[in-house]
């Protein structure tokens, strides 16, 4: 693998200005506030990202920052009408000469569902970062500075482009479809199960394992803007299996919503009932995708379940929350099966 860090970008050739870095604030644990420096309980989203940047005055000599506040929110409260003006903002932001690359803070509950979100509908070529904290601003030792620095640094890199969103947390990089949030606490709260970090900050420069992509995803990005400007999102809910699990929640959920995805025990499994109930749900046109409670591994076809028959979806190695993402996107184009699959066996 290639070990070595990436040179630095031209911008910070001795005599040139340096870099244009747009930061899209969101809210969330880097830019919440205690009621004390040692209390454990906060309000996320209740500094302006003007503030969260006067906190770092070393952004200074990393790049030119241009900020906006998309949003102030916890990211559980998180919603699809938020992403969708923060994808907009990103695709003006890539169509603008001036800007090197773009930062989006984030909390960190729903991060990688917004990562993989912005993956699938903005085609962007510039260095995308998404980065948050795990403390809140007022800690005694609050990483959000810290995750902050590395994450405009990370952004202004020309080593950075065309890897599609990238997630930046306590140092490692990881890309938006591998990055899961895999602890309630603890700064090491972020991984990447399947396919492993893609990186890591060495100083102020990021040190990339294996070769660059040789080109953008391939990959057609789902078209925003074709859904108007004020889509009725097809409506997807997660059920996490357990054991003794019933019918009833999935009939009633059926009943409800456009698309179900199940949160399956080991690859994809469930009770009997669940799996007839499911099954009678697909038969109705609710599209069904199988993925794993289990964090990791790969959920695939026919396994123990003849998904062809049942007319269900595999979710591959997407976790149960990016595959709510990717269905709810993919029920905007078609709710037939069988090309839901292929796009999960595309992404």
């Amino acid at each position: 693998m290639d070990q070595t860090p990436a040179p630095a970008t031209s911008a910070m050739t001795k005599g040139q200005p340096l870099p244009l870095v747009a930061v899209l604030a969101t809210g969330g644990t880097i830019a919440g506030v205690q009621a004390s420096a040692t209390s454990s309980s906060y309000v996320a989203g209740s500094i302006t990202v003007e503030q969260l940047m006067a906190s770092v005055p070393q952004l200074a000599g990393l790049a030119r920052l241009r900020t906006e506040q998309i949003a102030n929110v916890g990211s559980q409260n998180m919603t699809h009408a938020v992403w969708r003006a923060l994808a907009a903002r990103v695709s003006a932001l890539e169509a603008d000469p001036d800007v090197q690359g773009v930062v989006v803070t984030h909390g960190t509950d729903t991060l990688e569902e917004t990562a993989f979100f912005l993956g699938l509908t903005v085609p962007a070529s510039k260095p995308l970062v998404l980065v948050g904290a795990m403390r809140p601003a007022t800690a005694l030792s609050a990483d959000g500075p810290a995750n902050l620095y590395a994450a405009v640094a990370l952004a202004r890199h020309a080593s950075a482009k065309a890897r599609g969103p990238l997630v930046i947390m306590n140092g490692d990089i990881h890309t938006a479809r591998e990055v899961q949030k895999i602890a309630a606490s603890g700064l090491n709260a972020f991984g990447s199960p399947n396919g492993g970090r893609i990186g890591v900050m060495v100083g102020i420069e990021p040190l990339f394992h294996g070769q660059p992509p040789q080109t953008p995803s391939a990959f057609e990005h789902f078209d925003l803007a074709a859904l108007g400007p004020a889509p009725q999102w097809p409506r997807v809910a997660i059920v996490y299996a357990h054991a003794d699990l019933q019918a009833d929640v999935i009939d009633a959920l059926a009943a409800l919503y456009d698309g179900l995805v199940l949160a399956g025990v080991g690859d994809g499994n469930a009770t009997d009932a669940a799996l007839h109930a499911l099954k009678r749900a697909s038969g109705q046109g609710v599209a069904v995708v199988r993925a794993s409670r289990t964090g990791s591994g790969y959920v695939g076809r026919g396994a123990e379940i003849d998904d062809g028959a049942a007319g269900f979806i595999a979710a591959g190695e997407l976790s149960a929350q990016k595959a709510r993402v990717l269905l709810m996107l993919g029920l905007t184009r078609t709710r037939d099966p069988g090309r839901l699959q292929a796009l999960f066996d595309n992404r």
